[in-house]
């Protein structure tokens, strides 16, 4: 089981002036194993934050976040990220950043070049594996990315805003490919996006928040299955839903 619960969770950080701004407020959700959620908001609610304190890399100023039943204190290799700008070794190759985490751990060479090897092939890009990610496009360096965070076998993967560098075609594309690779390995997955567009196209839930301070606005069920038709007037509706919630619309698309 790989489930997320977060429960009473604040966030605040220090002012100059000896103040604090909460970034978040009294945060109670949770998410189930195996499910895809996404995060939404207006820009500034503390959807990074909440994503970065269920990674381990922020901690919380009250509350608690349990993953598999093990309260999160750090970063840990089965919680894995993919953040917006890919993040690769520029003087790494493609099969050698898939492999850094599984480097990182001590795995044998032969046994993490096979596993980099499996994600490769999975992210479609086996015959980019000696390739450096400056002979990538964009949408390949984000492949990268994923595959590198899977390779580590996470139970829970967490995106922020993987694909908001990308063009529009790119981007839809990588929303395909995306939900087949979460097909085919079924872990638990956080996605924060601006994109409410995306958020409706991809999630099993979508999760709401406030202008910050963040807190729970509405969590919405997607029922519908997959692939999921962008042109419907069940999809227009539940998106101008989202949208009505945030306030300043214009951070969502």
């Amino acid at each position: 089981m790989s489930g997320v619960i977060i429960e009473n969770l604040s966030k605040s950080f220090p002012k100059e002036d000896g103040d604090v701004i909460w970034a978040l407020k009294n945060i109670n959700l949770e998410i189930q194993d195996k499910e895809f959620v996404c995060l939404v908001g207006p820009s500034g609610c503390g959807k990074t934050t909440l994503l970065r304190i269920i990674a381990g890399l922020e901690t919380p100023t009250t509350g608690r976040v349990i993953v598999d039943g093990n309260g999160v204190t750090g970063p840990d290799p089965r919680r894995g990220m993919v953040f917006q700008e890919y993040s690769l070794f520029p003087w790494r190759k493609v099969i050698d950043n898939i492999a850094f985490g599984l480097e990182m751990r001590g795995v044998e060479k032969e046994e993490r070049r096979k596993t980099a090897d499996r994600y490769i092939e999975m992210v479609g890009l086996s015959q980019f594996r000696d390739a450096y990610p400056y002979e990538l496009s964009g949408g390949m360096r984000q492949r990268v990315a994923i595959a590198r965070a899977l390779a580590n076998d996470p139970d829970v993967l967490l995106m922020d805003e993987p694909f908001g560098a990308l063009d529009a075609q790119t981007r839809n594309r990588m929303q395909r490919e995306l939900l087949s690779l979460w097909d085919e390995t079924k872990q638990t997955i956080v996605f924060v996006t601006h994109s409410v567009d995306e958020a409706v196209y991809l999630s099993d839930r979508i999760i709401v928040l406030s202008p910050r301070p963040g807190t729970v606005r509405e969590v919405i069920e997607i029922p519908w299955s997959r692939p999921r038709d962008r042109t419907s007037a069940d999809f227009a509706e539940v998106r101008r839903r989202v949208l009505d919630m945030i306030n300043e619309t214009g951070n969502a698309q």
